[in-house]
């Protein structure tokens, strides 16, 4: 097997954990499109939304979700498997 299916094979395996930031803050009703992600609203007025994303079309749903709110998107980054929770929390900066 070549070095491009056996990634994409251990990428398919499992869950990838993804940080997701952008720019605004979301009512409570608007929170609950992103059920299942943790949710975090920095005082600078940012949202960081992080958490397992199944599948590259899970992905770019929640992508096109942040889109139709009409916020703008500041980074989307897939967080290394290794690091545990508190590692990723590294906050608003």
């Amino acid at each position: 097997m070549n070095e491009a299916a056996t990634m994409s094979a251990q990428l398919g395996s499992q869950p990838q954990v993804y940080e997701i930031r952008f720019k605004g803050h979301l009512s409570a009703y608007r929170a609950e499109m992103f059920e299942g992600l943790e949710m975090v609203l920095g005082p600078g007025g940012e949202t960081v939304l992080t958490g397992p994303v199944i599948d590259q079309a899970a992905l770019y749903g929640i992508l096109n979700r942040i889109r139709d709110l009409g916020v703008p998107l500041l980074s989307v980054q897939r967080l290394s498997p290794d690091k545990d929770s508190t590692e990723r929390k590294r906050g608003i900066s």
